[in-house]
Protein backbone atom coordinates (compact mmCIF):
# COMPACT_ATOMS: atom_id res chain seq x y z
CA UNK A 1 0.00 0.00 0.00
CA UNK A 2 2.84 2.38 0.84
CA UNK A 3 4.51 1.66 -2.50
CA UNK A 4 1.29 2.47 -4.34
CA UNK A 5 0.98 5.78 -2.48
CA UNK A 6 4.60 6.59 -3.33
CA UNK A 7 3.98 5.80 -7.00
CA UNK A 8 0.90 8.05 -7.07
CA UNK A 9 2.84 10.88 -5.45
CA UNK A 10 5.71 10.39 -7.91
CA UNK A 11 3.37 10.51 -10.94
CA UNK A 12 1.55 13.56 -9.57
CA UNK A 13 4.83 15.39 -8.90
CA UNK A 14 6.24 14.52 -12.32
CA UNK A 15 3.02 15.57 -14.03
CA UNK A 16 2.96 18.86 -12.12
CA UNK A 17 6.58 19.56 -13.03
CA UNK A 18 5.84 18.92 -16.71
CA UNK A 19 2.80 21.18 -16.56
CA UNK A 20 4.86 24.00 -15.00
CA UNK A 21 7.41 23.87 -17.81
CA UNK A 22 4.61 23.70 -20.39
CA UNK A 23 2.95 26.73 -18.83
CA UNK A 24 6.10 28.81 -19.34
CA UNK A 25 6.09 27.95 -23.04
CA UNK A 26 2.41 28.87 -23.31
CA UNK A 27 2.85 32.10 -21.32
CA UNK A 28 5.63 33.54 -23.47
CA UNK A 29 3.56 34.32 -26.61
CA UNK A 30 0.90 35.99 -24.45
CA UNK A 31 3.50 38.18 -22.75
CA UNK A 32 4.98 39.12 -26.11
CA UNK A 33 1.55 40.08 -27.47
CA UNK A 34 0.88 42.22 -24.41
CA UNK A 35 4.28 43.83 -24.79
CA UNK A 36 3.67 44.54 -28.48
CA UNK A 37 0.33 46.14 -27.69
CA UNK A 38 1.89 48.29 -24.98
CA UNK A 39 4.71 49.47 -27.23
CA UNK A 40 2.17 50.39 -29.89
CA UNK A 41 0.29 52.41 -27.26
CA UNK A 42 3.56 54.09 -26.29
CA UNK A 43 4.14 54.96 -29.92
CA UNK A 44 0.68 56.54 -30.10
CA UNK A 45 1.30 58.55 -26.94
CA UNK A 46 4.68 59.83 -28.13
CA UNK A 47 3.90 60.45 -31.80
CA UNK A 48 0.29 61.52 -31.98
CA UNK A 49 -0.45 62.87 -28.50
CA UNK A 50 3.03 64.42 -28.07
CA UNK A 51 3.00 63.28 -24.44
CA UNK A 52 6.25 63.65 -22.47
CA UNK A 53 7.97 60.30 -22.05
CA UNK A 54 7.44 59.88 -18.29
CA UNK A 55 3.75 60.67 -18.58
CA UNK A 56 3.41 58.44 -21.65
CA UNK A 57 4.94 55.55 -19.72
CA UNK A 58 2.47 56.09 -16.88
CA UNK A 59 -0.48 56.16 -19.29
CA UNK A 60 0.68 53.00 -21.04
CA UNK A 61 1.20 51.23 -17.71
CA UNK A 62 -2.33 52.15 -16.65
CA UNK A 63 -3.93 50.43 -19.64
CA UNK A 64 -1.43 47.60 -20.20
CA UNK A 65 -1.88 43.98 -19.29
CA UNK A 66 -0.70 43.13 -15.78
CA UNK A 67 2.16 41.00 -17.18
CA UNK A 68 3.91 44.02 -18.69
CA UNK A 69 2.55 47.07 -16.88
CA UNK A 70 5.29 46.83 -14.27
CA UNK A 71 7.96 47.47 -16.91
CA UNK A 72 6.39 50.78 -17.86
CA UNK A 73 5.53 51.74 -14.27
CA UNK A 74 9.07 51.18 -13.06
CA UNK A 75 10.59 53.11 -15.99
CA UNK A 76 8.20 56.01 -15.35
CA UNK A 77 9.02 55.97 -11.64
CA UNK A 78 12.74 56.07 -12.42
CA UNK A 79 12.22 59.10 -14.67
CA UNK A 80 9.93 60.91 -12.26
CA UNK A 81 12.21 60.42 -9.24
CA UNK A 82 14.63 62.89 -10.84
CA UNK A 83 17.68 60.81 -9.97
CA UNK A 84 19.54 62.28 -12.91
CA UNK A 85 19.29 59.20 -15.08
CA UNK A 86 18.44 59.34 -18.76
CA UNK A 87 15.38 57.70 -20.26
CA UNK A 88 17.59 54.90 -21.57
CA UNK A 89 19.07 54.27 -18.12
CA UNK A 90 15.60 54.27 -16.54
CA UNK A 91 14.43 51.78 -19.17
CA UNK A 92 17.47 49.54 -18.57
CA UNK A 93 16.87 49.52 -14.81
CA UNK A 94 13.27 48.62 -15.42
CA UNK A 95 14.32 45.85 -17.83
CA UNK A 96 16.69 44.43 -15.22
CA UNK A 97 13.76 43.95 -12.88
CA UNK A 98 11.39 42.83 -15.67
CA UNK A 99 13.73 40.06 -16.81
CA UNK A 100 13.38 38.33 -13.45
CA UNK A 101 9.55 38.25 -13.48
CA UNK A 102 8.71 37.12 -17.02
CA UNK A 103 9.37 34.26 -19.41
CA UNK A 104 11.03 36.20 -22.23
CA UNK A 105 14.30 35.08 -23.80
CA UNK A 106 17.54 37.04 -24.05
CA UNK A 107 16.84 37.79 -27.71
CA UNK A 108 13.50 39.40 -26.83
CA UNK A 109 15.04 41.32 -23.97
CA UNK A 110 17.72 42.52 -26.39
CA UNK A 111 14.99 43.99 -28.62
CA UNK A 112 13.62 45.88 -25.62
CA UNK A 113 17.09 47.00 -24.59
CA UNK A 114 17.79 48.38 -28.07
CA UNK A 115 14.50 50.25 -27.93
CA UNK A 116 15.46 51.79 -24.59
CA UNK A 117 18.66 53.22 -26.02
CA UNK A 118 16.60 55.26 -28.49
CA UNK A 119 13.95 56.53 -26.07
CA UNK A 120 14.12 60.18 -25.19
CA UNK A 121 17.25 61.07 -27.16
CA UNK A 122 15.78 62.19 -30.46
CA UNK A 123 12.74 63.79 -32.03
CA UNK A 124 9.35 62.12 -32.32
CA UNK A 125 9.85 60.90 -35.89
CA UNK A 126 13.10 59.13 -35.04
CA UNK A 127 11.54 57.57 -31.96
CA UNK A 128 8.62 56.44 -34.14
CA UNK A 129 11.08 54.58 -36.38
CA UNK A 130 12.66 52.83 -33.39
CA UNK A 131 9.26 51.94 -31.92
CA UNK A 132 8.06 50.55 -35.27
CA UNK A 133 11.27 48.53 -35.61
CA UNK A 134 10.79 47.07 -32.13
CA UNK A 135 7.19 46.20 -33.01
CA UNK A 136 8.23 44.40 -36.19
CA UNK A 137 10.92 42.47 -34.34
CA UNK A 138 8.45 41.51 -31.61
CA UNK A 139 5.96 40.29 -34.23
CA UNK A 140 8.62 37.90 -35.55
CA UNK A 141 9.37 36.75 -32.01
CA UNK A 142 5.65 36.17 -31.37
CA UNK A 143 5.46 33.87 -34.38
CA UNK A 144 8.56 32.00 -33.21
CA UNK A 145 7.22 31.74 -29.64
CA UNK A 146 3.87 30.41 -30.85
CA UNK A 147 5.63 27.70 -32.88
CA UNK A 148 7.72 26.71 -29.87
CA UNK A 149 4.67 26.73 -27.61
CA UNK A 150 2.67 24.53 -29.97
CA UNK A 151 5.50 22.03 -30.16
CA UNK A 152 6.78 22.05 -26.58
CA UNK A 153 3.64 22.51 -24.47
CA UNK A 154 2.16 19.15 -25.35
CA UNK A 155 5.56 17.45 -25.21
CA UNK A 156 6.28 18.66 -21.65
CA UNK A 157 2.80 17.73 -20.44
CA UNK A 158 3.21 14.19 -21.76
CA UNK A 159 6.84 13.94 -20.71
CA UNK A 160 6.03 14.89 -17.12
CA UNK A 161 3.34 12.26 -16.73
CA UNK A 162 4.89 9.51 -18.85
CA UNK A 163 8.37 9.98 -17.44
CA UNK A 164 7.13 9.84 -13.86
CA UNK A 165 4.99 6.78 -14.66
CA UNK A 166 8.04 5.04 -16.12
CA UNK A 167 10.01 5.91 -12.98
CA UNK A 168 7.17 4.61 -10.80
CA UNK A 169 7.05 1.34 -12.74
CA UNK A 170 10.79 0.88 -12.50
CA UNK A 171 10.78 1.58 -8.77
CA UNK A 172 7.67 -0.48 -8.10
Amino acid sequence: MLKLLGAVILVAAGGAAGMLVAREYARRPEELKSLLSSIQMLETEIIYAATPLAEALVRVAAVSDSHVSGLFQKAARELRDMTGCTAGEAWERSLGWFYTVNSLTRREMSILSNLGRALGISDREDQAKHLKLACEQLKREIARAEEEAAKNTRMWNYLGFCGSMAAAIILY
